[in-house]
């Protein structure tokens, strides 16, 4: 059965039309624009984060505790977090994809990323609620 825009057939779409938001893995441009979406998070966020690190300047662990341990620090702690680690997961699946030739090693750096990254924000958001729960 032909489609509209199967090869051999005529089209009213332009080549444009037929590719835009798909590519090869019919995903499109989501990951590029979560990406961007995510930097604009973290440069947002960056100047909060630098001030808070700069509060914890000099402090014992039980000032950065208390520092750390307010609401609005930790709610900004956590956003960052989750920006970065979804930051640093599309952005280094880019570059497997991109540099990776074998498609069974691909697939387990893929994984091994995604796992990675996972773990890296599973860690910090506990870090960061615990220190907020005062426990």
């Amino acid at each position: 059965m032909s489609t509209p825009d199967s090869p051999g057939t005529k089209s009213m779409r332009t080549p444009l039309s037929r590719v835009r938001y798909l590519g090869a893995s019919h995903s499109g441009t989501s990951d590029f624009w979560r990406q961007r979406l995510t930097a604009v998070a973290m440069v947002l966020l960056i100047v909060p984060v630098i001030v808070v690190v700069m509060m914890l300047l000099g402090r014992n662990q039980a000032g950065a505790a208390q520092i750390l341990g307010s609401a609005p620090i930790a709610i900004i702690m956590l956003l960052f977090i989750i920006a970065s680690a979804w930051h640093m997961k599309i952005g280094m699946q880019v570059v497997i994809e991109d540099y990776v030739h074998n498609e069974a090693l691909k697939l387990a750096v893929v994984m091994a990323n995604n796992f990675f990254c996972i773990a890296v924000a599973l860690a910090s958001i506990y870090a960061i609620l615990k220190l907020s729960s005062g426990v």
